[in-house]
């Protein structure tokens, strides 16, 4: 047994392989015994390796991937064993490439590229870690400002409208619009504008013409603004509720930016026969109105009326005088304080006091001062004109006193007369009918006793000094005297009873 043993593992050294008719015919036979039996075995599954390892690496690869599709297919994807089948090898053993080398022989540890490869100049990525700004050049800065949001542009509109309703300046206004990204809805701003202005004041729709008029074809183009005036004729139904005038008030906006070259031209032509709401066609017909009168594309910058600290002066006293003289025909205190509103210059009013007072020293007869007391005493009444107002209306005449007394030889007494039944009305102050001047050093309430030497006349008693003037003026058709002076009259002796001089 042990020299077959030795003559088996001779051969497998030198042959590496037993020959297989020689194993059959020992197997036939029954001449092994049984460790060469195991010997045999042990040879057999050697061999069997020894072929695993020759065969090709498309076959292993088929039968390892069989034998895992047909041992694993009731495995549990989320056990570890299912995870590591899903995850691929990455080691290729498809056996589909052509035994070349990776990227041509470009690719590997230390490769610089293939042979005859010429790199390109690249620019430099700002996320390199290796990227030096400072190297770079010149860098320029830009800002960049989002872009508003539809509910955050009538936000940030508002309080910028507001505000040049107090400053009345449109360059600021410009400014502010250049900073802001308004993106697609920039058209908006205009009507915004003139929403705000339709609740406020006719100063305040004056100061919005004059912005459209100034932003066109700098912040706003022509086409916005047609565009905005196209939203507010569509949503008239609803400015109506808040401003009935709507309606009116739009049409002469039209109208004012047509003549302003704040729209085009041909801008009302492009409704005729395509609007069917009655608001948007009692605008239209407005401003239709408006461009066809006569020569009223130069008079349209006046359409809003005058009012205003914008205006000049000399306007302002203009109105007023014209105010006071249809007053005085008129007799309509509610006609007059709606104009002397509608002129919005409260600051202004102590002109019209001023006005009406010299009004009453040139007229002739008791209606005008009945008429202006009265006047006077509705404005003090309603607040319209302040007591500071009052006071410095009534001082400049006080002051231009002696002046007008030049034209108005008879302007001092008119004045303590109108000044006397102002304070009894309560119009003015005490202190202020006190401020009067008069004609004689002497103070108003100082008595004296009066003889009149002219014929068929002769007064002994005490009276005031306005009823002395007055008796002074009914006597002097019968009176012959020869000088009159500041203190004496040659025809009156007075006696002074008191002495508040």
């Amino acid at each position: 047994w042990v020299s077959v043993c030795l003559v088996l593992l001779n051969a497998s050294n030198d042959d590496g392989v037993y020959d297989d008719e020689e194993l059959n015919e020992g197997e036939v036979n029954g001449n092994w015994t049984p460790q060469e039996k195991a010997l045999h075995e042990a040879r057999l599954k050697a061999k069997a390796k020894r072929r695993l390892r020759k065969s090709s690496s498309r076959d292993s690869a088929r039968e390892s991937l069989s034998e895992a599709v047909a041992g694993e297919a009731g495995a549990d994807p989320n056990s570890p064993k299912g995870k590591a089948l899903q995850n691929h090898d990455r080691k290729s053993r498809t056996g589909k490439g052509r035994g070349l080398p990776k990227k041509g022989g470009a690719g590997g540890k230390g490769v610089w590229g293939a042979a005859g490869m010429v790199y390109e100049m690249e620019e430099p990525d700002a996320k390199d870690p290796n990227y030096d700004e400072s190297a770079q050049g010149d860098t320029v800065y830009a800002t960049v400002v989002p872009e508003l949001e539809e509910g955050e542009l009538e936000k940030t509109v508002n309080p910028i409208v507001q505000e040049y309703f107090e400053h009345g300046d449109t360059r600021e206004v410009e400014m502010l619009l250049k900073e802001l990204n308004l993106g697609p809805h920039k058209y908006e701003f205009s009507s915004l504008a003139v929403s705000l202005s339709l609740e406020g004041k006719a100063s305040h729709r004056e100061l919005t013409s004059r912005l459209l008029s100034d932003l066109v074809g700098k912040v706003l183009p022509e086409s916005d603004i047609a565009r905005a005036f196209d939203k507010m004729l569509k949503d008239l139904p609803d400015l109506i509720l808040d401003t009935p005038e709507a309606p009116q008030m739009l049409g002469q906006f039209i109208a004012r930016a047509i003549a302003d070259h704040a729209l085009p031209m041909n801008f009302l032509s492009r409704y005729k026969g395509r609007v069917d709401c009655d608001h948007a066609r009692a605008a239209l017909d407005r401003a239709s109105v408006l461009m066809s009168m006569k020569r009223e594309m130069v008079r349209l910058d006046n359409v809003w009326g005058v009012g205003g600290g914008q205006r000049p002066v000399k306007h302002l006293i203009k109105e007023m005088n014209l105010l006071l003289k249809e007053y005085l025909v008129s007799g309509e205190l509610l006609e007059a304080e709606h104009c002397l509103r509608d002129l919005e210059v409260p600051h202004f009013h102590h002109e019209l006091v001023y006005e009406a007072v010299i009004m009453v020293l040139e007229s002739n007869g008791e209606t005008a001062i009945q008429l202006m007391v009265k006047l006077l005493q509705a404005f003090w009444k309603s607040g319209l004109i302040t007591l500071d107002q009052m006071n410095r209306g009534f001082q400049r005449v006080y002051d231009e006193l002696p002046e007008i007394n030049l034209d108005v030889p008879r302007a001092h007494s008119i004045m303590e007369a109108f000044v006397d039944l102002c304070f009894q009305e309560s119009v003015i102050t005490k202190q202020l009918r006190d401020a009067c001047p008069a004609r004689y050093s002497m103070h108003t309430d100082t008595r004296l006793n009066v003889k009149c030497s002219a014929k068929h006349t002769s007064l002994t008693q005490p009276f005031s000094l306005p009823v002395c003037v007055q008796l002074f003026i009914k006597c002097t058709a019968d009176v012959q005297y020869c000088a009159k002076s500041d203190s004496t009259f040659n025809c009156f002796e007075f006696q002074p009873i008191s002495t508040d001089y």
